[in-house]
């Protein structure tokens, strides 16, 4: 294979194509099922499938016997399902996703969730990174191939529309398109971060997350705060209290030490390596107010904190009126929204289970209390690397980015690599992904870094090529 014709090939298609789609793809507000309940009637999921869908079928002739079908299960997130022949008998599966996070405010003039802009390298807006360019740049790989006659494996890109909701669609489609899917031997997922934009980043574990929204009630309605406070206890105080049940107010360590596991050694040395890697910035890359420290300095405990610890964030509140409308009341109720990422070998649903009962029993002067779950998705750990793979990795990366693969977990979740570990226990995985230092997934000034996106589609494409040249010799 022909590295700099392969790296010509790919770079040109996505200036020519890809970034011109994905500018048209990022206007569309497609926001997952959790975030806009009429999806359906919005259409603006559609949209998005038809855009993904119209490219796709464009490409198809280029590679021969490949098919396209839009599956539609009843009451279900749509899922595009590629079909593209190879040599051999086995499998790679190409995944990601095309549904969005929300809005967020705090997007940075001229900028916007719904505006494609592109400064530089950088293609603002929600969805470019994640993970709107997962299907191009997969095709993007299997035409470079194509475009040199260079033999792969059968692969199938599944492409769905409910990952940022917990993927609770996919297991169907799963089961559903089984027997046309087989059994991959190699799993390529884009939809993951990098640690800097200088070379390839292996994700090797994500972590679980469980979640949803904590209530406290003590009043039917408010009264006044003169007549109440004192007699009355406050539902922020009682939310405060239960809190301090689950995470230290003053370190923001998780207390129970069910909600923990045994690290593997593997993954510390890897975390050591990473923060010799990307030294400060680990903390760096965030935007930071004013003084504000990191929780360590200890890198590689930083690392591990976000990758193998549970971690708690307040995400949402409600029940209490902005501050230019607050009045003198004691309010009668305080909820918010918890998000709880657990480590990648924890049972995120026994979590949640425990969760819901910490929270809810023995409430503070017998409170309303109600913890209704809203996910609980366990997190992955990758098995080990095979080492053509593991030399693949190697080469592709000093190929494209000239700089040797990095490995880290990652703080992050993908339902779906969970699901495929356990179904699909032989196989390797290639996860990896653009969302890189300030890239801001899920927050606003999100970007895609377009070279990023042209290296990892390249690596995509060597280390599918390797996968045929290692199967041929098994």
């Amino acid at each position: 294979m022909d590295t700099a014709r392969l790296s010509r090939f790919v770079s040109g298609l996505w200036d020519d194509e890809i970034v011109p789609q994905l500018v048209e793809y990022i206007r569309i507000p497609n926001k997952s099922p959790m975030f806009d309940a009429k999806w359906v009637e919005h259409g603006y999921m559609d949209a998005a499938v038809k855009l993904m869908e119209t490219w796709a079928r464009s490409k198809l002739a280029a590679l021969p016997g490949a098919t396209l079908e839009v599956v539609r299960l009843e009451g279900r997130t749509p899922l595009i399902y590629i079909e593209v022949p190879g040599q051999g008998d086995d499998t790679v599966m190409l995944y990601g996703h095309l549904d969005k996070q929300p809005e967020m405010t705090g997007w940075a003039e001229g900028l916007g969730p719904w505006t494609p802009v592109i400064k530089g390298d950088k293609l603002y807006g929600r969805g470019g990174a994640d993970d709107g360019y997962a299907i191009f740049g997969s095709l993007a790989a299997l035409l470079a191939l194509h475009e040199q006659g260079v033999p792969h494996a059968r692969c199938v890109v599944m492409i769905e529309a409910c990952e940022e909701s917990g993927s609770y669609d996919l297991p169907y489609y799963v089961d559903h398109l089984a027997a046309r899917i087989g059994s991959p031997s190699l799993v390529v997922c884009l939809d993951s971060g990098c640690g800097n934009y200088d070379q390839l980043w292996l994700t090797t574990s994500l972590r679980g997350m469980t979640g949803g929204n904590l209530t406290v009630q003590v009043l039917e309605e408010g009264v006044h705060s003169g007549d109440a406070s004192g007699v009355v206890p406050s539902s922020f105080r009682i939310l405060r209290e239960l809190l301090s049940r689950l995470e230290d107010p003053v370190t923001g360590q998780i207390k129970p030490k069910e909600l923990y596991v045994e690290i593997p050694a593997q993954r510390v040395e890897q975390a050591k390596l990473s923060a010799g890697v990307l030294g400060s910035d680990i903390y760096d890359k965030f935007p930071w107010a004013g003084d504000t420290q990191p929780v360590t300095h200890d890198l590689a405990e930083l690392v591990l904190n976000r990758t193998w610890r549970p971690q708690l964030a307040v995400t949402g509140i409600g029940g209490m009126p902005p501050l230019d409308s607050a009045g003198n009341v004691l309010r009668p109720q305080t909820s918010v929204k918890l998000s709880l990422r657990v480590p990648p070998t924890l049972n995120g649903a026994k979590a949640g289970e425990f969760l819901k009962q910490l929270l809810e029993k023995d409430p503070p002067y017998g409170a309303k209390v109600t913890f209704a779950l809203e996910k609980d998705g366990s997190g992955w750990n990758a098995p080990q690397l095979s080492p053509w793979l593991e030399q693949a990795v190697g080469d592709a990366s000093q190929h494209y980015f000239g700089a040797p693969a990095t490995y880290m977990g990652e703080g992050g979740s993908i339902p779906f690599m969970g699901m495929l570990g356990e179904k699909f226990p032989k196989a390797q995985f290639l996860i990896t992904g653009v969302l890189g230092p300030h890239s801001n997934a899920h927050g606003p000034n999100e970007f895609l870094h377009i070279p990023t996106g042209k290296k990892v589609t390249m690596v995509v494409a060597e280390v599918v090529a390797r996968h045929h040249e290692q199967s041929a010799k098994a």
